[in-house]
């Protein structure tokens, strides 16, 4: 069983590599955001609570998202992608903490590294492609700078656990799947 953290800068191609990841070894794909989405469309009671949330302005706290990925861990059986979470270290202490109690631990957290500027350049044309407005210049620079200081230290929670495995995110898509396949295949 494989439970891995696709990680990386807005931009790097997780969505992209996540796809490959949950094809190529058969892992449940968790994005919070869906999971979210899921509970309220489902009409659950955690749903309930979490319509009630986000309909008053506030964030889901991290509990309840702990709680949405308990729900899809118990069930699952093959392994787990974890895509935009944890993207704090508390958050990945937490997911720790849970997939320990389920006798099961993060196999590793392979993280895209992409220079600055491509993820500038990628992002600004998906903004073009798109019509996604939270890719402009300005908020392109912003999430970086959110990430850097918020996000990027989970990677060093993991890097002590001896589970980081970084990977160039810049070449063809494929380059890049074949390389973290190589990499996952190793452990």
């Amino acid at each position: 069983m494989r439970d891995i953290i696709i990680f990386g800068a807005p931009g790097s191609g997780k969505g992209t590599q996540s796809e490959f990841l949950v094809n190529h070894y058969g892992l449940t794909h968790v994005s919070t955001g869906d999971l979210l989405r899921k509970e309220i469309a489902d009409g659950t009671p955690l749903g309930c609570r979490i319509k009630s949330i986000m309909d008053n302005g506030g964030l889901v706290s991290d509990d309840i998202v702990v709680e949405m990925i308990g729900n899809v861990v118990a069930n699952d059986t093959l392994g787990v992608l974890f895509d935009g979470f944890p993207r704090t270290v508390a958050q990945a202490e937490a997911l720790d903490k849970l997939l320990a109690s389920r006798q099961r631990s993060i196999s590793c957290l392979i993280s895209l590294d992409v220079p600055q500027d491509e993820l500038i350049k990628r992002m600004l044309l998906r903004a073009a492609t798109s019509g996604r407005s939270d890719d402009n210049e300005a908020t392109i620079k912003n999430r970086l700078l959110e990430y850097e200081s918020k996000t990027k230290p989970v990677a060093e929670h993991y890097r002590k656990q001896n589970k980081l495995i970084s990977i160039c995110g810049t070449g063809s898509i494929e380059s890049i799947a074949a390389n973290i396949a190589a990499a996952v295949d190793k452990l």
